[in-house]
């Protein structure tokens, strides 16, 4: 059997390829009404994405009819395969984000099969996948672990591979896959997702903006049938673009650095001699949401940013300042959220003293 690790990748490969085609000409749809149903449920069996009661979906299968996947109200879908080559399904949002994922169902498995949250991020270009249960094969086997985390009631073991020249969401390019896979293997629960991009971050694997993500069922060689509901943990698709209304404003300024609202705290998570990846916590400080960030990071020496994620960065000599993404500058009261960076320097390392104003 071809290591599992890269199948993933090689199947992606394919699912770019057909990204740009019109869902409607790619897939084969058969609507019905179920009695008492407010909305007919949709079935799939050739490839395609689109949207569908509010969620975004992917379908894939490597050969037509192998597999299929019914898409009811909501976050919920049902997929089939029997003996098939290669396929995954799921619904998720598009983008995706860094907000908890919760997801319930049964999943049933003979052979290789994996049930994920699986997506890509851009600037890096990034295929991730954090894998709540598989069969019989686990799909990190052949790569090496570059640490763990604990999160939502189990450790994950963090892995690493790369794709070289291969199609992705920008085409062909050289890319690498990150791995996240349960130890304790479970259907059903949440996911927090900004626990494994800070994990990846910490161990050096740089995340960029999201693209889409799904909870994905995939099959591989295999057969079984899964029956998913996903949604939101924060009780969204994406991030609020203004702070919700208050009843009345705080009667005394909340604690933060400088009276701005919000802090930074500075982690040094790797260092190699001439440059290291850095993480910076963002904690909101105030009793009301907030509806953006910036950080201003000044070094006491010659540490220069190469690349940062979760945020858009400008250098003048030796401060950087860093604004939020699009989907992480809403942070609730008393809620945080992150981003990282890759800088190079020369002679001595020291800590930035970093700020945070709120906007």
């Amino acid at each position: 059997m071809r290591t599992p690790t890269r199948e993933p990748g090689r199947r992606r490969t394919l699912v770019a390829a057909i990204r740009g085609i019109v869902a409607a000409a790619a897939a084969v749809m058969v609507a019905f009404a179920l009695p008492g149903a407010a909305q007919a449920d949709t079935t799939v069996n050739s490839n395609s994405t689109g949207t569908n009661n509010g969620y975004f979906y992917s379908f894939w299968s490597q050969n037509s009819g192998q597999a299929s996947m019914t898409m009811g109200s909501g976050g919920q879908y049902s997929t089939q395969w029997n003996n098939v080559t290669n396929f995954v399904a799921g619904k998720g949002w598009n983008p995706g984000t860094t907000a908890p994922v919760t997801y319930s169902g049964t999943w049933n498995c003979n052979g290789n099969c994996y049930l994920s949250l699986y997506g890509w991020t851009t600037n890096p270009l990034i295929e991730y996948y954090i894998v709540d249960n598989y069969g019989n094969y686990n799909p990190s086997s052949g790569a090496s672990r570059l640490g763990s985390v604990t999160s939502d009631g189990s450790t994950y073991d963090l892995y690493r591979t790369q794709r070289v020249n291969q199609p992705s969401i920008e085409g062909t390019a050289t890319f690498y896959q990150y791995w996240a896979v349960r130890q304790a293997k479970r259907t059903g629960g949440t996911i927090t997702v900004a626990n494994f991009f800070n994990a990846w971050a910490q161990a050096g694997l740089n995340l960029g903006t999201p693209n889409y993500e799904i909870l994905a069922t995939e099959g591989y060689g295999s057969s079984g049938s899964s029956n998913i509901t996903v949604g939101s943990g924060s009780g969204g698709t994406t991030p609020p673009t203004t702070p919700p209304p208050t009843s009345t404003p705080p009667t005394t300024p909340p604690p933060s650095n400088g009276g701005s609202g919000c802090s930074a705290t500075f982690t040094n998570s790797s260092d190699w001699g001439a440059g290291f990846t850095g993480a910076v916590s963002v904690k909101n400080d105030g009793s009301a949401a907030i509806n953006g960030w910036t950080v201003k990071l000044t070094f006491p020496g010659n540490q220069t940013v190469t690349n940062l994620w979760s945020g858009s960065y400008t250098q003048s000599g030796n401060t950087v300042t860093v604004t939020n993404a699009a989907y992480n500058g809403a942070v609730g009261a008393g809620a945080g959220t992150s981003f990282g960076f890759n800088a190079n320097y020369s002679g001595s390392n020291g800590a930035p003293t970093a700020t945070c104003t709120a906007s």
